[in-house]
């Protein structure tokens, strides 16, 4: 029986997840509504998949993929996202995980997804490989794909509102470090202050509104 550790913000969304495995005879061993508790829980249990959230409060799915796999790098991770970019699904594969799902898609997919990265294989849902396929044969770039990783990081952290203090606590890093992020940031996406950077994200759908 595959074993899978739930990594979401609401509570009603794990439970809908949590029931769909069930009937697909898939084992929910743990829980966790933010990436830093499964940080933590990951210490004590061993699931075979982690199926995680993007958007969530905190340090966000993003640099939970990292951190998880820091500490376990045979872990395998499974991404659900209401993003619609090409930007998101690109980092998290190369943060490592080994899917990407799309919230919107069939019940029946999270099934596949959670089968699939199981065994070690990479899993994108259909909607998400088109809009990636489609992006690398028409050279579409969006201005985030100037951003090192961990710039997009903080960008991200930056286009929610988040103060420099703050994303230093979410993401590890001294207030400096975050500074001299937030300076390249500003000169790559040619925006002058926080607001800017803001609308940056929803104008490609980075971040929702």
């Amino acid at each position: 029986m595959i074993g899978v550790m739930l990594v979401d913000d609401h509570a009603l969304v794990r439970m809908g997840f949590r029931m769909l495995l069930a009937n697909a005879g898939i084992e929910v061993v743990a829980e966790a509504e933010s990436g830093e508790e499964a940080c933590r829980l990951l210490s004590t249990v061993k699931p075979d998949v982690v199926v995680m959230d993007l958007s969530m409060p905190g340090m966000g799915g993003l640099e939970a993929v990292r951190r998880i796999l820091a500490q376990g790098p045979k872990l395998k991770v499974l991404v659900l996202s209401a993003h619609e970019d090409t930007a998101h699904p690109q980092r998290v594969l190369r943060a490592g995980a080994l899917g990407y799902l799309a919230k919107r898609a069939a019940p029946d997919a999270l099934i596949a997804a959670v089968t699939a990265v199981a065994r070690g294989e990479r899993y994108l849902d259909a909607q998400t490989a088109q809009r990636l396929a489609v992006a690398q044969l028409d050279g579409e770039t969006s201005p985030a794909d100037r951003l090192s990783e961990r710039e997009f990081s903080v960008f991200i952290q930056l286009a929610r509102g988040a103060t420099v203090a703050q994303i230093a606590e979410r993401l590890n890093l001294s207030p400096s470090t975050v500074g001299s992020h937030l300076y390249h940031i500003k000169q790559k996406l040619g925006a002058s202050n926080q607001s800017e950077i803001t609308l940056v994200a929803l104008q490609w759908g980075l971040i929702q509104a």
